[in-house]
């Protein structure tokens, strides 16, 4: 299995040198201000919320504030400087004096896109508010202006109070769009709706308000809103945006989510899930088990693993271990028959494709459909429930400039999507679709997703999601494999290590809460059900790093389901219909006497 890997970051001296352009202090306007100079900067005190701001990670709060009432908190954390910014029309040719008011280690003020020389200003510790000045002159055919304030990676929190920006203002052109009309509910699921509206002249962007609270901003004329409750009615309304700010809200539609059916999660599986890998197609240290020798615990056996002819094909072929390498292997009227036989006890039996060696990049549309057909050919022949991705190394990457998992355009992760689609579609609600990630293709998404905005990342972080997230409404059951990984962070922003309960408890959390992908507080990954989500553990010490003790899987599910027995982690829930557990692999948990097993059956049975 892989490991985390090293991200690129631009070095702290080297950020320091470039934006220390200017000294901090105390500066006013002086007695030769214009009369049409005035304070351009929209909410600048934070008294009315983030209104005007985008911010990737802040918030406001109560204390300490410089004054009023409200001032602006904001936490870096490992690939996220929690930079907050706002877009002002500015005239050209001009003077302007931007100020900030700030508290905390590294913490920046500047304005970008001048149209001269971009400026910031900065203080390496102010444990009390301190003031930060600059200024700078506008280019001849410059009429927009960013501001921003930033802290450093991973320094903790800082704040900032009564930001102004002083000097000519941007005339008639500085004023928020008309409301959008035309609202509608296009599209409807048990767990989302779509919406879409009439297109507003000057508007640059949309925020999309459920019951009131702002959930979203976009800038086409079309949106979805996920992460909601089946069976719920829900009141939407749009606003339109541009540089000047928001306009009023649209025209209030109201939508109901559907009830959910068997397709996406249930498909017949019990209240609570045993789920685990048997090695059908090779042979290793665990030895071979037949499969009519696998204990009626096992709700869910997937057949590792269905392998491709080469990396870009996409034609998926089974093989089942030979009999010189797997002594005692079963003949293949012997092995369907098992099949039948599991099945006719109410379990599922999956194909799994991909594994550590067996990496697929379904780089074409023609690789698509022949994965499609290849895999559609195995589920026939043996009569199989369903699919099991668990594609690892570098089967998923993303694109340089794919930067929102809502909507991939990278064609491995959209072919992909496109063909478990189809897939589905031609099997129907019962058809069984499960997923095993590794930690960095799902949670890692919460610090970094793809190449990052400055490039350097590794492409392949996060890049699972807009895949789970795209097949969330048919998919039955996610395990993320929480072993053979490096250290991930969780909700609390501190590093979580494999060797214990807490590790399963933040990255399960992680799951069943949802998170912010790459720290942007306006792109979360919406939580998943929990009867959709198992938890991924290897069966012993042999089968993989990262194996704990039946006590401390115990810990894990006591915290989870009842919410008890936590330790230092606090969950932001209690998840009783949990779905269960899964491990790689059957084959070692036999070879380690059933350890496993018996903590599952021991615990629900």
């Amino acid at each position: 299995m892989d490991r985390p890997r090293p991200f690129a970051r631009r070095p702290l001296t080297a950020l320091l040198t470039a934006t220390a352009l200017a000294a901090t202090g105390t500066a006013a306007l002086s007695s030769a201000a214009r009369a049409a100079d005035a304070d351009l900067a929209r909410n600048g005190g934070f008294e009315s919320g983030l209104d005007g701001w985008s911010c990737t990670a802040g918030t406001t709060v109560n204390s300490p504030v410089h004054s009023g009432t409200s001032a602006l908190k904001a936490t870096p954390a490992g690939a996220d400087n929690a930079r907050c910014a706002q877009t002002v029309t500015v005239q050209p040719d001009s003077q302007y004096t931007l100020t900030g008011h700030v508290q905390g280690s590294y913490v920046y003020l500047g304005a970008e896109g001048t149209g001269t020389t971009d400026v910031s200003t900065w203080t390496q510790s102010a444990p009390a508010w301190q003031q930060l000045t600059t200024t700078f002159r506008t280019g001849p055919a410059t009429t927009r202006v960013t501001i921003y304030t930033h802290g450093w990676y991973g320094t903790g929190a800082y704040h900032a109070d009564d930001i102004t920006l002083v000097g000519p203002g941007g005339g008639e052109t500085n004023q928020p769009p008309a409301p959008p009309t035309g609202l509608r509910a296009s599209g409807v699921t048990s767990t989302s709706v779509s919406l879409s509206w009439s297109p507003v002249s000057g508007a640059t962007g949309y925020a999309v308000y459920r019951d009131g609270t702002k959930v979203r901003t976009v800038t086409g004329t079309s949106a979805t809103v996920t992460g909601l409750s089946p069976s719920t009615a829900y009141a939407f309304q749009v606003a339109a945006l541009n540089d000047a700010g928001e306009s009023a809200r649209s025209a209030t539609v109201t939508a109901t989510t559907s009830t959910p059916d068997s397709g996406g999660g249930d498909s017949g599986l019990p209240a609570h899930a045993l789920v685990g890998y048997l090695h059908a197609s090779f042979a290793n240290g665990s030895g071979y088990t037949r499969l009519a020798d696998v204990p009626d615990s096992w709700d869910v056996i997937d057949l590792a693993f269905g392998e491709p002819t080469s990396v870009t094909s996409g034609d998926i072929r089974f093989e089942r271990c030979p009999a010189a390498e797997c002594p005692g292997v079963e003949s293949d009227a012997e092995f369907k028959a098992a099949i039948k036989a599991k099945q006719a006890a109410g379990k599922k039996v999956l194909i799994s494709i991909g594994g550590q060696n067996g990496q697929v990049q379904l780089t074409s549309t023609a690789a698509r459909d022949t994965f499609v057909s290849s895999v559609s050919k195995i589920i026939d022949e043996y009569g199989l429930d369903g699919l099991d991705i668990d594609f690892e190394g570098h089967s998923l990457s993303l694109d340089a400039d794919d930067t929102d998992f809502k909507n991939p355009k990278t064609p491995v992760i959209v072919n992909l999507i496109s063909a478990l689609k189809t897939l589905k579609a031609k099997y129907g609600d019962d058809f069984v679709l499960t997923m095993a990630p590794e930690t960095f293709f799902v949670q890692l998404g919460y610090q970094y997703y793809g190449t990052g905005k400055w490039g350097g990342q590794d492409p392949r972080a996060g890049a699972y999601l807009p895949v789970i997230h795209a097949l969330r409404d048919d998919l039955t059951l996610l395990h993320v494999q929480d072993y053979n990984s490096g250290p991930i962070m969780g909700l609390d922003n501190q590093y979580h290590s494999m060797g214990g309960a807490d590790f399963h408890i933040a990255m399960t959390d992680m799951l069943l809460t949802g998170f912010p992908v790459a720290g942007d507080a306006n792109n979360v990954f919406p939580p998943l059900r929990p009867d959709q989500v198992a938890i991924g553990m290897p069966a012993t010490a042999n089968a993989g790093n990262g194996h704990v003790s039946p006590a401390e899987v115990t810990k894990t599910l006591d915290c989870l389901t009842k919410r008890v027995n936590c330790g230092s982690y606090a969950t932001h829930g209690t998840w009783p219909e949990l779905r269960g557990l899964m491990t790689w692999s059957i084959n070692w948990d036999r070879f380690g006497g059933w350890e496993f097993q018996r903590t599952f059956d021991g615990y629900f049975g």
